[in-house]
């Protein structure tokens, strides 16, 4: 350890802790681009108009109600694997088993199955992300915070983008139904780190009725200085990220016309090496900064970084501008998300941390998962050059709100520093 009280790289490197939270929110981030831009760019070649590729945007609002069973798993206890690692593995096992199901079904003749089985996928991933944030709360101290955000946002995006990026590839050449049954065999390989890691000690003063379970964690959340302007800057700090690409995968298709290899490559491919440089640097650098100055800097990044597209959109179909404005956005955005996953988790605590961290994370993705039916809506009407500018302004509020919480967020990050130093 350093004077400081934080862990040296080299010290970071060796916790085993640290790298089960890497290889776990690999497995959390695996299945979310399926219900949202690998699922969209399907339904794009596929030939299925804006409206109805929109609307599907909404099979992933599990994301955003999984607060309403958070409780039932800081309640229970799974028969085998601890509180937190039994959880994971049966999620686990049913997200294989769905994401094989969208790949047999078909878009033009089975719609419906296709989104039944994308609400599956999307309520299981959502289960799963809850028992793997609580188990990183859990599991790291607060003096490895910021370096375990660096590591869960690196592990889920990677994730994430991974998938879209073979996926996508893969249908290219091979058709959808074999890209989806390789990300099936994918996730099946992630209970493996499961049974590996280490399960949390289980805090002795876990709720012991479904009431407390409910009640307690909201109460604790809400009694923290400042905390109900925190809920706004959770609500509003991402809001033009997701704007921006709420229609990524449809605006590289059918706004500019590049095909599914060139978005495989030019753009999944490269926001996946983006996204990890992007959330490797945001952890490094929140510890250096704390809090406040970590997402201001971030979040103005993120938000000017959206008129990269704008240019994309009046220059027409050019593959090096793709690849350079979805690596500049995308590592911004990853340094974002390391320093504001690093934000929610010192808001928790480890006896109702399933609870508490799902409700902060619902929140902080609603608008990634309802502007995609706002998109689709509002594209038609002001094409996509001013939709990307629109989705810069929509950044501003977050910013203000940010600034005018800029004390009570560095009194946050004192009381992170003294509980790393003692």
């Amino acid at each position: 350890m350093t004077a400081s009280g934080k862990p040296t790289l080299l010290q970071a490197l060796k916790d085993k802790r640290l790298l089960a939270v890497l290889l776990m929110s690999f497995a959390s981030g695996l299945p979310f681009n399926l219900t949202n831009f690998s699922l969209q760019a399907w339904l794009a070649s596929s030939g299925l108009n804006i409206k109805t590729i929109g609307i599907f945007s909404l099979a992933a609002l599990p994301y955003n109600i999984k607060f309403l069973w958070a409780p039932v798993l800081d309640r229970y206890l799974p028969p085998f694997l601890g509180r937190r690692r039994g959880w994971i593995i049966i999620y686990q096992a049913g997200l294989t088993v769905c994401i094989g199901l969208m790949g047999l079904s078909s878009p033009t003749e089975q719609l419906a199955l296709l989104g039944a089985a994308a609400l599956a996928v999307a309520f299981l991933s959502a289960s799963q992300d809850i028992v793997i944030d609580a188990y990183r709360v859990d599991t790291i101290p607060p003096s490895e915070r910021a370096l375990a955000a660096a590591a869960s946002a690196f592990g889920y995006r990677t994730a994430a983008m991974l998938a879209g990026t073979v996926l996508v590839t893969i249908a290219g050449y091979l058709g959808w139904r074999w890209a989806f049954l390789f990300v099936a065999c994918l996730m099946a390989t992630t209970m493996l780190a499961t049974l590996w890691a280490p399960e949390p000690q289980s805090p002795g003063d876990r709720p012991t009725s479904m009431a407390a379970a409910v009640w307690q964690p909201l109460r604790a959340l809400l009694a923290q200085k400042g905390m109900w302007g925190f809920l706004l800057l959770i609500l509003l700090y991402k809001v033009g990220d997701a704007l921006a690409l709420s229609l990524y995968s449809t605006f590289m298709i059918q706004g500019v016309g590049f095909s599914l290899v060139e978005l495989g490559f030019a753009g999944k491919l490269n926001m996946t090496i983006s996204t990890m440089i992007g959330v490797a640097l945001g952890g490094f650098i929140y510890i250096r900064w704390g809090t406040f100055r970590s997402l201001l800097i971030f979040g103005i990044g993120q938000a000017l970084t959206n008129l990269l597209y704008v240019w994309l959109a009046v220059a027409g179909k050019k593959l090096w501008l793709l690849a350079l404005a979805t690596c500049i956005d995308t590592m911004v955005g990853g340094m974002g998300q390391a320093a504001f996953v690093a934000f929610l988790v010192s808001l928790c605590s480890a006896n109702f941390s399933a609870t508490q961290y799902a409700i902060l994370s619902a929140l902080a993705v609603l608008p990634r998962n309802v502007t995609g039916a706002i998109a689709g809506y509002l594209v038609p009407v002001v094409g996509w050059a001013h939709f990307f500018v629109i989705t810069c302004l929509s950044a501003v509020p977050g910013l203000i709100v940010l600034v005018i919480l800029r004390g009570p967020l560095e009194e946050l990050s004192d009381r992170e520093a003294a509980k790393a130093v003692a």
